[in-house]
């Protein structure tokens, strides 16, 4: 049986002889259609979602690859650190311009907010261990440079996550709980 929207429509059409006819509001072939519509709505919804959590990770990634440019090497434990904690404090600049800009009193604007949260999320993250490729070997290195730059291209890389107690663990892909 047809799934989705487009092959309902080529069907229906096909059995209506390929003339672009009205259907009745309750009739079996429009209830299909209003289906297979609802159907590619909700696999839209979902795909949207599943991209906009995956961007994080992704922008991560690309964060690392860029500070690295212009360096060689493998990393050592001790500049991972320093990188991850760049990387949390990266919109402190845009945070405190927007804490100058707030009149005494005000509550704080959405962008503020928005950094925060960001922020607040980030470094409870970097507690537990906080995600990121590993480099502490050119092997990894020269595979994050290769990196196309999107989440597929993900997968082949490694990854290990990193604590600000000085804890570091392999880990896998994609991200789950304390993988």
């Amino acid at each position: 049986m047809p799934r989705s929207l487009g092959k309902v429509q080529k069907h229906i059409s096909k059995k209506r002889g390929g003339k672009p006819t009205a259907l009745h509001q309750n009739s079996r072939d429009a209830q299909r259609l209003r289906r297979a519509g609802a159907r590619e709505d909700k696999l839209a919804r979902i795909f949207d979602a599943a991209t906009r959590t995956n961007q994080v990770y992704v922008d991560r990634v690309a964060w690392y690859r860029s500070a690295l440019e212009g360096s060689t090497g493998p990393l050592t434990e001790e500049e991972l650190h320093v990188l991850t904690q760049t990387f949390i404090g990266r919109e402190d600049e845009e945070l405190a311009e927007a804490k100058a800009e707030r009149r005494p009193g005000r509550p704080p604007s959405k962008v503020e907010e928005r950094i925060n949260d960001r922020k607040d999320t980030e470094e409870k993250e970097y507690k537990a261990g906080f995600w990121i490729p590993d480099l502490r070997d050119q092997e990894g290195r020269d595979k994050l440079e290769k990196w196309s730059g999107d989440w597929a291209g993900l997968n082949t890389l490694s990854f290990i996550r990193i604590t600000n107690g000085g804890g570091v663990q392999t880990s896998k892909f994609p991200p789950k709980g304390m993988s």
